[in-house]
C-alpha cells in the first residue's frame, strides 16, 4: 500500500510539473498579447489652442470626433479671448522651439506671417481643388501664402451694411447702393426726426478700423497694398477720398463725433436701440438684433460704393493650419477634415450662429429655418475683399490705424495722413 501511495504521489508531482510548464508558457503568451493590445490601442494626442469662449463651444465637436476616432485624443487648450493675445501665445510657442501644438487655430490675417516664418505645413497635398471649391473663395484665398495653402476655413466672416427697413419703406427709399445715397437718406431721416444718427461704424484705433476701411477703399476703387507687387496705394486720390468720406460723416453730424472711439459693440448697441438708420458691422449682429427692439425692422446688404466701382466685404474668419513640427500629420489632418466638414460646420452654426465657410450651408434647410437671413449673408460674403495677405500685415495695419485715426480726429488732414501712411508702409515693405 505504501508503495502504491508513493507511486501515485510521484505521478501527481510529475503531472503538475508538466502542467506548470504549460501554464507558464500560456502566461508568457498572454503577457505579450496584452502588451501588443495596449501598444496598438495607445491614443495619439493632437493639441491646439483656442480662445476660452470658443473652446467651450467646441466641446460637442470634440466629443463627437473622439467617438468616431477612438485612437485620437483631441486636446483643446483654452486661451484668453483677446485675439492679439492668442496670436502672441502661438508666436511665443514657435519662437521657443518645438511648439506643443499640432494644429493652429488661425485668424485669417495671421496666415502669411506664420507661413513666412516656416511655422506651418503646406496642405495642398491633403485636399483636392474640387474640395476647396466647396468653400468660400475669399476664405480659401486668405489661407494661401506664395501659392501654397496653409489654412482650411472653418467659420467665415464679412463686413456688411445693416439698415432699418421700416424707416426706409415708410419714407419711400430703397436700400442705398452708393455713398451719396447713404448720405442723402441719412440726412433726410435725421432732419425728419426719425433717427438720431444716420450711419455708425468702427472708428477706434484698432484692427477693426483697418477692416472697416478696406471696404470703403474698395468702394472708391482704391487699394491698400498689392500683395503681388507690394505697391502701396494709400496716397492715391481714391484712398484720400475714402478717408474724406468717413470724416465728412462726422463733420455733417451723420455719424456721432464719438464714433472715433467706437468698436463693434458700441455701434451694435446704437443700432439695436433704434438710434441710427445704418450700421457697418459683422454678421453676428443679425442674431442679436433679431432679439432686440428693432426685431423684424432691419435687413442687411453689401456695403455701398461709388457708381463706377464695386463693393467688398472685408474677409474675416478662422480656420485650421497644421504645425510644421507636428509628429502626427496624418492624425492632425483627420482633425482638420472632421472639424471643417459640412456636418460639423452645420452642427456648430446651429449651436452658435457663426457664419459657415462652406457655401452649401447658407441655404441649408436646418440653418435657414433657424437663421432666415443666411441666404442674404451669402450674397455679402461671396463678394469679399482681403486685407493685404503679406507677412508684415500686423505692422502695416498698425501704420494705417495710426494715420487713419489722426485724420478722423482731425489732427492731420486726410491727404497728409495718407501720404505719411503710404511712406511708412513703403519703408516697411522695402
Amino acid at each position: 500500500m505504501s508503495f502504491q501511495f508513493s507511486f501515485r504521489i510521484s505521478n501527481l508531482l510529475s503531472f503538475l510539473k508538466k502542467q506548470f510548464r504549460y501554464i507558464s508558457i500560456l502566461l508568457i503568451i498572454l503577457f505579450f498579447v496584452l502588451v501588443n493590445v495596449v501598444y496598438s490601442t495607445e491614443k495619439t494626442t493632437i493639441t491646439l489652442m483656442i480662445q476660452a469662449l470658443e473652446a467651450a463651444q467646441w466641446q460637442n465637436l470634440v466629443e463627437k470626433f473622439e467617438r468616431e476616432n477612438p485612437d485620437i485624443d483631441l486636446e483643446i487648450i483654452s486661451a484668453p479671448n483677446a485675439t492679439n493675445l492668442v496670436e502672441d501665445l502661438y508666436t511665443s510657442a514657435f519662437l521657443l522651439g518645438d511648439s506643443p501644438y499640432d494644429l493652429v487655430y488661425l485668424d485669417i490675417v495671421w496666415v502669411q506671417k506664420f507661413a513666412a516664418a516656416n511655422w506651418l505645413q503646406p496642405l495642398n497635398n491633403f485636399i483636392s481643388e474640387d474640395e476647396l471649391k466647396q468653400f468660400l473663395k475669399g476664405d480659401v484665398e486668405g489661407g494661401k501664402y506664395q501659392d501654397s495653402l496653409y489654412r482650411i476655413p472653418f467659420r467665415s466672416d464679412g463686413g456688411m451694411l445693416y439698415y432699418r427697413t421700416d424707416l426706409l419703406e415708410k419714407n419711400g427709399y430703397n436700400p442705398p447702393e452708393t455713398f451719396t445715397e447713404l448720405i442723402n437718406i441719412s440726412q433726410d431721416l435725421q432732419a425728419k426726426g426719425k433717427a438720431k444718427w444716420g450711419y455708425v461704424w468702427q472708428g477706434r484705433q484698432y484692427e477693426g478700423l483697418s477692416a472697416m476701411f478696406v471696404e470703403v477703399l474698395q468702394g472708391f476703387g482704391g487699394y491698400w497694398i498689392n500683395s503681388d507687387t507690394l505697391e502701396v496705394g494709400l496716397d492715391s486720390p481714391e484712398a484720400i477720398a475714402s478717408v474724406q468720406f468717413l470724416l465728412d460723416t462726422i463733420k455733417k453730424g451723420i455719424s456721432p463725433s464719438g464714433v472715433t472711439t467706437y468698436a463693434e459693440e458700441e455701434t451694435r448697441r446704437i443700432f439695436e436701440n433704434g438710434q441710427t438708420v445704418f450700421l457697418r458691422n459683422w454678421p453676428y449682429v443679425a442674431g442679436l438684433a433679431s432679439k432686440s427692439e428693432i426685431a423684424g425692422k432691419f435687413s442687411l446688404k453689401p456695403m455701398v460704393h461709388q457708381p463706377q466701382h464695386q463693393s467688398g466685404a472685408c474677409q474675416g474668419g478662422w480656420g485650421l493650419g497644421m504645425s510644421k513640427n507636428t509628429k502626427h500629420p496624418e492624425e492632425a489632418w483627420r482633425v482638420i477634415e472632421f472639424i471643417t466638414s459640412e456636418d460639423s460646420q452645420r452642427d456648430f452654426i446651429l449651436e452658435t450662429g457663426y457664419v459657415p465657410s462652406r457655401k452649401s450651408l447658407f441655404n441649408d434647410p436646418q440653418i435657414v429655418e433657424k437663421y432666415p437671413y443666411y441666404p442674404q449673408l451669402l450674397t455679402v460674403v461671396e463678394n469679399s475683399v482681403l486685407r493685404p495677405p503679406i507677412a508684415q500685415y500686423a505692422q502695416a495695419s498698425d501704420i494705417l490705424q495710426r494715420y487713419l485715426s489722426a485724420a478722423l480726429t482731425q489732427t492731420m488732414t486726410p491727404e497728409n495722413a495718407m501720404k505719411k501712411a503710404a511712406t511708412e508702409t513703403r519703408q516697411l515693405l522695402n
